[in-house]
């Protein structure tokens, strides 16, 4: 948009605000009517590994969001000249899953547990064993089950537990609700009634009537999908965001929204047999399913588009930090050499030189743990890197192994899904693990035997998606689908850069996994040892 078009739609608040707190950044993001970016703000955080929990302080959170905030606004007024004072509509959206429990007068009850957290093994197991359906470790049933089981003196006293999302959302609007696709990550979701199960919360409340004293479901926000109002900006709120005073109250805020169901409306992957892939921090893929799977997989999440058709989730807790760790090595290695070198220009260096790499990485190996890994079976984490005498042992062999071992566990959630004759059309990436052109792309293709898709758009993420939300909550016609809007006003003539998986990079795929799997006793040990 032209300075002009941009100083009138800000003035006239013809806007639309998607704020996402995501692991290692919160990112708000600022469109037009016409959805294309008009500024946007950055604050980076990081998780903390406290008293055995990994956590972010809610002092932290409220930090980090006046930040981002304060650097949009920044941006707003450079590009216009015009100071944010009101925009159409907003969305907030966060990383899912964990526990944040509160009591009766909004106290916070206990630190909040991410989704990183691995310590909820049994509670896990036992209500998946009762529901009949997959329990992750991260979900916040699997929390609050646990904390009942380990007999938390805190549990008595709650009276909400949210996500993070649903926390911010709060406290900006005074309304306690979820998209239903945020939602799916706290508790099973009926498709039909596009709401917690009620025979599921049944059998819940046997379990832990007893302790909680009162029915879940009078604890869990309400559930909203995608187009529905969930409340405005209150006064209290907006100084929340902005203490300044200079942005005014009112705002509509659509149903806030987890990072996976941000990442789908991104990448126009709410579709029947569409997917996408995010990868970064963590890494997931979501697939939206044609018909329902044929038995209850552990290594597989059923989730939910934001306007609750339902996904299935691979989620896996590591992906790219890692990479990170080894990326700012060589970049300590270049100031020492006197080359001053870039996060951003070191990581270019690094993908591409991994393209030249072997196809089965020479026989050299890397576990990118740093957290536990469920689907492996791993409460703890220990990156380590493993070579033999005879690996043929380069930087292009060392790169491409660490890149293919983000991928390696999201593998086999993908085998399951193979299983289970799940279809894919389109699979879409974004994330960090993108950015380098064509080399993420290609090593995923070969992953997931499937064509890959990379958009322009694909690095403007979730804060993005939570945007289009937003637009889409106060601009859709009459009945209009969230997957009808996406197609026909945001992604209308465009399908990004596709990759197609080359047969030597699969077969070169299946050795590597072949010894990743061989060799997760070496991580178990490594992680009991160390």
């Amino acid at each position: 948009m032209e300075k002009e078009r941009i100083k009138e739609a800000v003035a006239q608040g013809k806007t639309y605000l998607g704020i996402e707190l995501g692991s290692t950044r919160i990112k708000a993001m600022l469109i037009g009517e016409d959805h294309s970016v008009i500024a946007s703000g950055s604050h980076g955080w990081e998780n903390s590994f406290s008293c055995g929990v990994w956590t972010y302080g809610l002092d932290e959170v409220w930090q980090g969001l006046r930040a981002c905030y304060a650097d949009l606004a920044r941006d707003v007024k450079q590009k216009c000249g015009e100071p944010l004072r009101r925009v159409g509509a907003m969305c907030i959206s966060a990383m899912m899953h964990g526990y944040l429990p509160f009591d009766k007068d909004g106290g916070q009850l206990a630190p909040f547990r991410t989704w990183r957290n691995t310590t909820t093994g049994r509670a896990a197991e036992e209500l998946t064993e009762l529901l009949s359906f997959n329990i992750p470790q991260r979900w916040s049933a699997a929390h609050l089950y646990q904390a009942v089981l380990d007999g938390e003196e805190h549990v008595s006293d709650v009276a909400l537990i949210t996500t993070l999302a649903g926390y911010v959302h709060k406290m900006l609007t005074g309304r306690s609700v979820l998209g239903v696709g945020d939602a799916s990550g706290m508790f099973p979701i009926d498709s039909l009634t596009r709401d917690f199960d009620e025979g599921m919360l049944a059998k819940f409340d046997g379990l832990t009537g007893p302790v909680i004293k009162r029915e879940v479901r009078s604890i869990l926000p309400g559930v909203l999908s995608a187009g529905q109002a969930a409340g405005e900006l209150t006064k209290e709120g907006a100084l929340l965001l902005d203490p300044t005073g200079t942005l005014e109250p009112g705002c509509p805020l659509c149903p806030p929204e987890g990072d996976a169901g941000t990442g789908m409306a991104a990448t126009n992957s709410v579709g029947i047999r569409t997917g996408n892939v995010s990868a970064g921090t963590s890494i997931f893929a979501m697939v939206v399913l044609e018909r329902p799977l044929g038995a209850v997989h552990t290594e597989l999440d059923m989730v939910t588009t934001p306007d609750g058709s339902p996904v299935a989730m691979v989620h896996c807790n590591n992906c790219t930090s890692d990479i990170d760790a080894w990326v700012r090595l060589f970049c300590e290695f270049a100031e020492a050499a006197g080359m001053k070198m870039s996060f951003g220009q070191a990581l270019d260096v690094l993908f591409s030189a991994a393209q030249s790499g072997e196809p089965d990485c020479g026989g050299l190996m890397n576990y990118n743990y740093l957290s536990g890994e469920p689907i492996t079976g791993l409460e703890r984490g220990r990156p380590l890197f493993v070579r033999t005498p005879d690996s043929r042992f380069t930087l292009s062999n060392f790169m491409r192994a660490h890149l293919q071992s983000a991928l390696a566990t999201l593998r086999l959630g993908f085998d399951v899904l193979s299983g289970e004759n799940v279809r894919i059309d389109r699979m879409y990436g974004h994330g960090g693990y993108f950015k380098t052109a064509g080399v993420g792309q290609r090593f995923m293709a070969a992953a997931i035997k499937a064509p890959v898709y990379v958009m322009e758009t694909a690095g403007e993420g979730g804060a993005w998606g939570a945007a289009l939300l937003a637009a889409y909550m106060m601009n859709r016609s009459a009945g209009q689908s969230l997957e009808s809007y996406l197609a026909g006003k945001v992604f209308a003539g465009t399908s990004g850069k596709r990759v197609d998986p080359d047969e030597k990079d699969i077969a070169g795929f299946e050795e590597f996994m072949a010894r990743y799997v061989r060799g997760l006793e070496a991580e178990r040990a490594a992680a009991a040892a160390l």
